[in-house]
């Protein structure tokens, strides 16, 4: 049996992410804009590097998906928290896909979760561009200003990477991850339609 070397540099800028969750949420809670911006791009920054290390050195490993997907939702849920709070002005008439796009994230998981009893780390292509233009819209958000067409553009393809999700979820026989896509997933067998 190959043991997987988990103690690497992607797995500890995931894990980062993870610690740093309950003082970034704290930012938030204290009302201090600029240093949750400035923690915040850190995290998502810290996301790519991870990532693309992981990719680049040959350091993936089963545990580092299961971090890296934690630390993305923990990351998720600090933009959020911190653009309801600090950016409800924008959100004025423009919310509904940004609930839509969250409503969305619990179901993808919700479906998983019933279907395999944990939740999903497929780490989908669609996801990581997803993660990409959202770094970039949270980024300008918060240090430029609000971009209405890209925020829509963003959330929205957002939301088709969630529908990729569970449309993938439904088609698998056993929990995968890293998964690529709903291309890949259809040229590999088993799948079935429960």
């Amino acid at each position: 049996m190959n043991s997987e070397k988990v103690w690497n540099i992607p797995n500890a800028l995931s894990l980062y992410r993870i610690i740093v969750f309950p003082f970034v949420m704290f930012l938030v809670v204290s009302g201090n804009e600029e240093w949750f911006a400035i923690f915040l791009c850190i995290n998502l920054f810290t996301d790519f590097l991870d990532g693309f290390i992981a990719r680049t050195f040959n350091m993936v490993t089963k545990l580092g998906a299961r971090l890296d997907s934690l630390a993305d939702y923990g990351t998720y849920i600090l933009a959020f928290t911190g653009v309801l709070t600090f950016k409800k002005a924008d959100l004025t008439g423009n919310a509904w896909i940004l609930y839509l796009f969250i409503a969305m994230m619990l179901m993808t998981q919700a479906v998983h979760f019933r279907k395999f009893k944990t939740f999903s780390s497929y780490h989908l292509y669609s996801f990581k561009v997803t993660g990409y233009l959202q770094a970039l819209l949270f980024f300008t958000w918060f240090f430029v200003g609000f971009w209405e067409a890209y925020y829509y553009f963003a959330i929205g393809f957002g939301i088709l990477a969630e529908l990729e999700t569970i449309t993938i979820t439904f088609l698998l026989r056993e929990r995968r991850s890293n998964a690529q896509g709903l291309y890949w997933v259809l040229k590999q067998t088993p799948v079935t339609a429960k």
